[in-house]
């Protein structure tokens, strides 16, 4: 028997807001244990929250920004249950009447178009952090987190595979960091995932019991942890056993889901308004507004990308997936730059070493200026592409221009065609052999030869005269 897996993602995505969402306590990351507290988020008798204004504003500019229902009135709850970070014994969530409807998400997987379904998107306040001792049975409670504005993403089960889990949170992540609601930082917990998966038999319609996976904190666990949930489902059904609904952790250092506990005891959270926090009435002007000012979105300026610059898919995808990206992009085609060139490049080198460094593109010591600088010299022909890659790498270390470095290190291109033919006769005169096989049919021999030429010019000669020279000799 075959079998699907059917995905859901719960998304919780910290809000970039100055201040937590009923105080005025900050929202920095990385602060000592408890100096970021108050008595509203830690719960003193007899405080009262004051809604964040700007909380409600980001949490409607994602609903928009992935085309969700905008109802007019809804309304806070608190969910009650007990756990040492919890100060106040409930949490201030939305249950019935979340900001956010309904909405969907595009994303593309191995050339297929998805559509995810949204169920819903809500705000609600943060829990604090249990720190359990390396040694000891001691454990500390850090409550700088407690009341931190966080939005929660529901999917629908619309999810198949692993691969189609990571281009939603990849696309999800990308509009909140585009429209500047969420850093998106997922190694700081600004962004988190957890997963209901279950399987079924290929072509059933009803849902098989469903195991919620936790700590999923990259897109690369997400992937391993999912895949190996799928496949432990399918293995426990086929050896007759019984699925049972639970809560399982990643555990990254083994590479699978263990038993977190069971669902089926867990308590009921007895969801009721919270009495004290009105409802929250939205008017339509005001949600016009913030429509208003919401920037192209990575999906528009992906099909911008391909028409207007004539890109390939791989790259407007790649030059979209981060809005510094993007607009480090056109600021290089602004000053002049050929739109593929500059995309070979930003995907080439220069990937490569933001990579190894662990930088982002905003980070990059090497401007759009820069690199449109060195285009010219290889459009001129003072430098090889060869050879560019080295003034690459060197800008990129220095900051220097790409005509500086030419100069200090003497890597002008060698493009005088009587010096490249005499290296090019001295080449083939120790090479009888070769040239008796090329003539012969062996037709990847030419790329020996010129490999020959431009080691002995220490990859300084003219490629296209060195081919053409060739060539000419070979025939």
């Amino acid at each position: 028997m075959q079998y699907e897996a059917v995905i859901g993602l719960e998304i919780h995505a910290q809000l970039l807001t100055e201040t937590k969402i009923f105080c005025g306590c900050s929202t920095k990351f990385g602060s000592d244990p408890n100096t970021q507290t108050c008595p509203v988020c830690i719960g003193m008798p007899g405080v009262l929250p004051v809604m964040n204004r700007k909380a409600i504003e980001y949490v409607v500019r994602t609903g928009l920004s992935t085309n969700c229902e905008i109802p007019l009135l809804s309304r806070f709850a608190r969910k009650n249950y007990f756990y040492p970070d919890l100060p106040k014994g409930y949490q201030i969530s939305q249950f019935e009447m979340p900001l956010c409807g309904e909405g969907f998400v595009d994303i593309i997987v191995e050339g297929d178009h998805r559509k995810i379904g949204l169920t819903r998107i809500h705000l609600e306040e943060d829990a604090g952090k249990n720190i359990h001792a390396e040694h000891g049975n001691e454990s500390f409670v850090d409550l700088n987190r407690a009341g931190v504005p966080l939005m929660e993403i529901v999917s629908e089960p619309d999810i198949r595979t692993s691969k189609e889990a990571v281009e939603f949170v990849k696309k999800l992540r990308a509009i909140v960091r585009y429209i500047g609601v969420c850093d998106g930082n997922m190694d700081q917990g600004s962004l988190r995932c957890d997963a209901n998966v279950s399987v079924r038999p290929v072509g059933e319609k009803e849902l098989g019991t469903k195991a919620e996976i936790k700590n999923m904190n990259s897109f690369r666990f997400i992937e391993k942890a999912l895949d190996y949930e799928i496949k432990r489902q399918i293995k426990a059904l086929r050896d007759g056993e019984r699925i049972i609904q639970e809560t399982r952790l990643w555990n990254t250092d083994k590479g699978i889901t263990e038993s977190m506990r069971s669902k089926e005891e867990a308590h009921d959270y007895r969801y009721f308004p919270d009495p004290d926090l009105m409802p929250i009435e939205l008017e339509q002007s005001w949600i016009d507004g913030v429509r208003g000012g919401i920037v192209e979105l990575p999906d528009t300026k992906r099909e911008r990308f391909i028409s207007d610059y004539n890109l390939p898919e791989q790259d407007a995808d790649l030059l979209t997936s981060e809005q510094s990206m993007a607009d480090w992009f056109e600021q290089a085609v602004d000053l002049g730059g050929d739109s593929r060139s500059v995309s070979n490049w930003i995907k080439g080198e220069m990937s490569r070493l933001l990579n190894d460094d662990n930088k982002l593109i905003e980070d990059c010591t090497i401007t759009p200026g820069l690199l449109v600088g060195m285009l010219s010299l290889i459009d001129k022909g003072t430098i090889s592409g060869k050879i560019a890659k080295t003034v690459f790498e060197k800008m990129y270390r220095t900051g220097k221009e790409a005509a500086v470095i030419v100069e200090e290190k003497g890597l002008v291109q060698m493009s005088d065609e009587s010096g490249i033919e005499a290296i090019v006769d001295d080449i083939l005169s120790k090479s009888p052999g070769e040239i008796e096989r090329f003539k012969g049919g062996d037709a990847k021999l030419m790329g020996f030869f010129v490999g020959q030429v431009m080691k002995e010019t220490k990859g300084k000669a003219n490629p296209k005269i060195v081919n053409e020279l060739l060539r000419k000799k070979l025939k």
